[in-house]
């Protein structure tokens, strides 16, 4: 029977295993008591040998033969042998128990759902369940030392009333030279529709389960039968043993007491009794011994399966549940805490003190200041969301150092932070608000930037890549501002075009181009009234470089920027287009980059642009070189704004915009 101790060690305290090392029975002792004399008693005759029998010249080639055996034997590799193979025997040992057949869910089912509380109902019931312990007896009689001496005839299993007389000679009738554990299991699955076609089982969903159920019982049949037949490989188990006892057979000859007198090296002292090798042979021969009885746990040891009770006990728990037990419930009464809506169910004095509060997670202890528990506007959200993007290294940078990013103010924008920057000195209203009370132009330049800074990140295709610009000369489809029966307009390509007179008109133009009204649909219709012509201007549709085969694309641009600023240069690289020149890593830039443009909109032909290069000459003489080496035409999409601008980029243009305004509105309040 199996030895079980989990009672003595259910609370650990002092001694509690010590208190295991006193019981004999399915003890490593009993075990390990025969060979563990047997090797003694072998190293004392071998030392008595040595010592009493032996002459001198013989006592020196012995305590050669025992240094030998003393530097050689620690090559053999036993500890890594034996603790790999005590691995995979305690594995497959755990893999049989789970494979025994345990009826219970099955009996659940079949008491529930076969009905009839007539003979024949309580016949089928008892039969399907006798049958399911009948396919377990006899597989269990075939891998069992211990079942097959209970059951060694099948007449043993008709006496035992597993079985009748006339399924016997049904069984026996069946011929074939397999295990014939499974035939119980198709006597089941007949019964089991006999039942249903009678109506018995009401329908084929609850005839499904118990099938499923009958099924996972076989299966477990199934696998103690494999694990029986497919056993570690032989020579597995034959490597352990030789490295086992070849290295304790030499450790009789190498572990000998020598002379001390001779000085050998290791041998200075003559103790007769070799503990520490006695205690070795105890490890290593008790981890073979554990293998030995875990292999096969289907004997007779003290700590194999005890399969004669299983059965008994399987039974005996079917029968009561699908014949007593069906249909026969309890009285349903109110429960004590019908009226309780937090049952508190009491307590001894002795587990009084084990009564603990509920468990409510971890985050639960976290302690927060008053501001941190305030809900944040959606707006300041968003703005941190682009400070993340806009300098996407230093969140995982700061994750990596342990060093929270630090968010913007909480209650100002890009926008107001630049209008501040520019009206410091200045109380009362931002700057450019004030321009837009007094004069519309300045509103429009406000309109503008708020479409531009109202649309969503992922409508904006230059924020996080380059504008998507095709790579083939065919003119794009650009839609117009109103849909005019559904027929799309093309922007004709972009024609080396003159300098334009002074005093010519933008319609006295020979340029071939659309107006920017036509492929930028501006927020309002008054703002077309303020479109005017520059005598140099570009084109309404978005200029790009096309790959054309007798015009390269890596032409420089021959564009000679004044020295200015770098702010101002950079800012007028970008009103032209010029990305190359504009960015802050123009250094890091291959020299055969193409310049795209920044805005999918002419940047010179929008009103407020305009004023700004009116009011700064270096500005309209970079535009009138830089348009003399666009080559191309395209539109793009309505939602393709093209703006790849940084933070830094985008706050020096709105300064450049807004220090050109000034001076032309304080012209024409002089004028007026």
């Amino acid at each position: 029977m199996t030895v079980t101790y989990s009672n003595r060690v259910a609370d650990a305290r002092l001694g509690t295993f010590s208190r295991l090392l006193l019981r004999w029975r399915g003890s490593i002792y009993k075990l390990l008591y025969q060979e563990f004399l047997i090797f003694i008693g072998l190293y004392f005759i071998i030392s008595a040998t040595y010592r009493l029998l032996l002459s001198e010249q013989q006592r020196t080639y012995f305590e050669k033969l025992v240094l030998y055996c003393n530097n050689y034997a620690e090559l053999i590799p036993v500890s890594f042998v034996l603790g790999f193979y005590v691995t995979l025997v305690v594995s497959r040992w755990w893999g049989q128990y789970e494979s025994v057949p345990w009826p219970d869910r099955l009996m659940c089912l079949v008491s529930s759902n076969v009905h009839g509380a007539d003979e024949r109902g309580r016949l089928l019931r008892r039969t399907l369940m006798r049958y399911a312990n009948l396919s377990g007896v006899l597989i269990l009689r075939s891998v069992s030392t211990a079942a097959y001496k209970r059951f060694p005839t099948l007449q043993h299993v008709v006496t035992a009333g597993f079985m009748t007389p006339a399924e016997r000679l049904k069984f026996d009738s069946l011929v074939s030279s397999h295990n014939k554990y499974w035939v119980p299991c198709v006597w089941f699955a007949n019964l089991a529709v006999t039942a249903r076609s009678e109506g018995r089982i009401r329908d084929n969903v609850v005839l499904q389960l118990i099938l499923k159920e009958l099924n996972a019982l076989r299966t477990q049949c199934g696998k103690l039968y494999g694990y029986d037949w497919i056993s570690i490989p032989l020579v597995y188990t034959q490597v352990v043993t030789v490295a086992v006892y070849s290295f304790f057979l030499a450790c009789l000859i190498g572990r000998q007491f020598l002379d001390p007198r001779k000085e050998y090296h290791g041998h200075e002292l003559d103790l007769y009794v070799p503990v520490f090798t006695l205690l070795q042979f105890f490890f290593y021969a008790g981890w073979l011994k554990v293998a030995e009885q875990l292999i096969n746990p289907f004997g007779q040891d003290d700590d194999d399966f005890e399969t004669n009770w299983l059965i008994d006990r399987n039974l005996q728990v079917s029968l009561l549940a699908v014949d007593e037990m069906h249909q026969d419930l309890p009285p349903l009464e109110k429960d004590l805490y019908w009226n309780d809506l937090d049952p508190q169910p009491p307590y001894t004095a002795s587990t009084a003190e084990s009564r603990r509060p509920s468990f409510l997670g971890s985050a639960f202890d976290i302690s927060l200041q008053k501001e941190d528990l305030e809900f944040q506007p959606l707006e300041q959200i968003n703005e941190n969301e682009e400070a993340n993007h806009s300098t996407p290294l230093l969140g995982p940078l700061g994750r990596f150092l342990g060093v929270h990013c630090p968010s913007p103010p909480r209650s100002t924008s890009r926008l107001s932070l630049l209008m501040r920057r520019r009206n410091r000195g200045s109380p009362g209203l931002p700057h450019c608000i004030h321009r837009d009370v007094g004069n519309y132009r300045g509103g429009e330049a406000l309109r503008d930037l708020n479409v531009f800074m109202s649309t969503p990140y992922y409508e904006r295709p230059g924020f996080y890549s380059a504008p998507q610009t095709p790579l083939n000369g065919i003119p794009a489809v650009c839609p117009a501002r109103f849909s005019v029966h559904g027929t799309p307009t093309l922007c004709p390509p972009r024609w080396p075009r003159k300098k334009t007179l002074a005093g010519e008109t933008a319609e006295e133009s020979p340029t071939l181009s659309l107006g920017p009204k036509d492929c930028f649909v501006w927020p309002t219709e008054s703002a077309e009234e303020g479109i005017v012509g520059n005598s140099d201007g570009v084109s309404g549709c978005t200029s790009a470089t096309t790959l054309h085969p007798e015009r390269p694309s890596d032409v420089q641009s021959p564009v000679q920027f004044p020295r200015r600023g770098g702010k101002h240069q950079r800012v007028s690289a970008l009103l032209l287009g010029n990305l190359a020149l504009a960015s802050p890593d123009a250094l890091h830039t291959p020299g055969q980059r193409t310049p795209r443009p920044i805005f999918s909109f002419s940047p010179i032909t929008s009103p407020v642009l305009q004023r700004a290069c009116h009011a700064s000459p270096a500005l309209q003489r970079q535009a009138e070189g830089g348009t003399k080496e666009q080559q191309g035409t395209q539109c793009p999409s309505p939602k393709d704004s093209g703006i790849s601008l940084a933070d830094g980029d985008f706050t020096e243009l709105m300064e450049v915009i807004m220090e050109a305004g000034e001076p032309l509105e304080r012209a024409e309040g002089r004028s007026a």
